[in-house]
């Protein structure tokens, strides 16, 4: 990533970002797939609702919302709260990396 600052606007920077967090998202979600049918962890009632609420929570418009009481959009580095549960619950319903390029994805462009 650092390759491109400087090179791009910062917009677009963050934007690249964003999708590169959504990728992390989504591949955290990938891992628990996996992680449950290997029988390495088993989560019980609640561990969903956790890992939803987390995802939630580090949304940059939360944040941006509860420290400034206001957002800005341009200014995400990791992505909407929407964006974060979405690219995250994808992971862990699919277990397909395949399913997982959100470089490319229109709704990100």
């Amino acid at each position: 990533m650092n390759q491109y600052r400087g090179k791009i606007s910062e917009i677009e920077f963050n934007k690249l970002n964003v999708k590169l967090e959504l990728q992390a998202d989504f591949l955290a979600g990938v891992w628990v797939y996996h992680a449950q049918r290997m029988n390495m962890i088993r989560l019980e009632a609640g561990d969903l609702e956790s890992a939803i609420s987390a995802t939630t929570a580090v949304g940059d418009d939360t944040i941006q919302k509860r420290s400034r009481g206001y957002t800005v959009p341009d200014s995400f580095t990791h992505g909407t709260s929407a964006q974060r549960t979405y690219w995250f619950r994808k992971g862990m319903q699919t277990g397909d990396i395949s399913q997982g390029d959100t470089f490319n994805d229109p709704s990100l462009q």
